[in-house]
């Protein structure tokens, strides 16, 4: 792609579309992927673990994924929570549309797929899944971090996954550093060289430890 990258806004390569046979919220689908995205030949490895390692999603309100790419997260969640509304977020234009695409063609209707500037300001979100674009480099990293985590409602849970050898720990110790009034960081699943960490929001009061009598 030389300097064409999946997280660039109009990628310059070709398209090349191509039909790809997945698993998703359990069911064997076929998507459409193109050249010039993330991962355009098969669900990738971090999202795999990140999928298998998260509970199911809420069953109504606002979720995002964030950095959606063609979509396979954002489309596991529309599936397991039809009555819940899906934003799937993504700077690549060409993303959006196969998102688009693949959840027209699952029937999926409860499916947004936007430019980050085009979710209303007053939305929050009950859950965030996200397999973050760690490439982007530091400062684009923490600063989308730093602009969407406080869109969790509160007593919500943000899960991402990030590769090990590309920074997950230093990320983790980050977020807990950066969001550490009113919220909880941890690392809530290892495997295949990925973590996968949970952000939560604790509510006003913040949530506690039931006491029994």
């Amino acid at each position: 792609m030389g300097g064409d990258h999946y997280f660039s806004a109009s990628p310059a390569s070709a398209e090349n579309l191509r039909r790809v046979r997945v698993t998703l919220a359990g069911r064997d689908v076929e998507v459409t992927t193109a050249g010039g995205v993330f991962s355009p030949d098969h669900v990738d490895s971090g999202t795999a673990v990140l999928l298998s390692n998260t509970p199911p999603p809420p069953p109504g309100g606002n979720l995002l994924d964030l950095g959606c790419g063609w979509g396979p997260i954002a489309l596991t969640l529309a599936m397991e929570a039809p009555r819940a509304t899906v934003w799937a977020v993504d700077v690549n234009e060409r993303a959006l549309d196969l998102v688009r695409r693949n959840a027209d063609a699952l029937g999926l209707s409860n499916v947004n797929a936007v430019l980050p500037d085009d979710v209303p300001d007053d939305i929050v979100f009950r859950t965030i899944r996200s397999n973050p674009p760690i490439r982007v480099g530091k400062n684009e990293l923490h600063g989308l971090l730093e602009r969407w985590m406080p869109r969790l409602d509160e007593r919500a849970d943000a899960w991402l996954v990030v590769q090990r050898n590309l920074g997950s720990d230093s990320l983790q110790r980050w977020l807990a550093a950066t969001f550490e009034d009113g919220y909880s960081v941890h690392r809530a699943a290892t495997g295949r060289g990925f973590r996968v960490i949970k952000v939560r929001r604790h509510g006003s009061p913040r949530s506690g430890p039931i006491t029994l009598p």
